[in-house]
């Protein structure tokens, strides 16, 4: 399945300029994917950069990086059968391609909130996107316990886009005991330049504009 930058493009119709391409797999499938790429001139990424190997197999070839993901970083979760069973179908340069679920998506994103990187902002982008078609039920069975993470997400949503926030189904906020946003009262300025002064959330920027690193 394909995720990372092609995957949320995939979702929002937002172009940002990414680093590699990632490709998710069952671990069971991973000595296939390496004998594939290595047919095809990858070589391993890790003598040029450690990394680590218990949930990426990370391969390179002129300068292109294409990683190979089964889990979290955080070894929260291993991808499973269901990833697939759910993952759209998308067609790029006349190949069809299964694209990482959106609710499996973002559950693997809200755990990068890191001090040098924060994945959250990508997250953010899909809810404004796509938010009211999302299968929270599914997201929420998915998160268990870590579901804090996912109320704060949409408390900060919330605050940033009050009239969009408020499309998002009403069983969501009373499940997560999220409260309904508020309007805006003094729009002075977009909430969003209090965080950033970077053009990488969708809502502020024109239709064909990609979104900034």
């Amino acid at each position: 399945m394909l995720g990372g930058g092609f995957a949320m493009a995939s979702y929002t119709g937002r172009w940002r300029n990414t680093k590699d391409i990632d490709f998710y797999i069952e671990q069971s499938e991973c000595e296939r994917a390496v004998a594939a790429l290595s047919k095809a001139g990858f070589t391993d990424y890790f003598d040029t950069l450690a990394y680590d190997r218990k949930w990426i197999y990370r391969s390179t070839r002129d300068g292109v990086i294409v990683d190979i993901i089964w889990a979290m970083a955080n070894q929260r979760a291993q991808v499973d059968r269901q990833w697939f069973e759910n993952a759209p179908l998308i067609e790029i340069r006349g190949e069809s391609l299964k694209v990482v679920p959106v609710e499996e998506f973002i559950w693997c994103k809200l755990y990068i909130l890191q001090r040098d990187h924060c994945d959250w902002t990508d997250i953010l982008n899909v809810l404004f996107a796509v938010g009211p078609r999302i299968n929270w039920d599914h997201l929420l069975d998915r998160l268990d316990e870590d579901w804090p993470l996912l109320k704060a997400l949409l408390t900060l949503y919330g605050w940033l886009c009050p009239r969009r926030a408020a499309l998002l189904p009403e069983s969501l906020r009373q499940r997560l005991q999220v409260d309904r946003p508020a309007p805006q009262q003094k729009r002075r300025f977009d909430r969003i330049r209090l965080l950033d002064s970077r053009d990488w959330f969708a809502a502020l920027l024109a239709p064909d504009q990609p979104l900034a690193v």
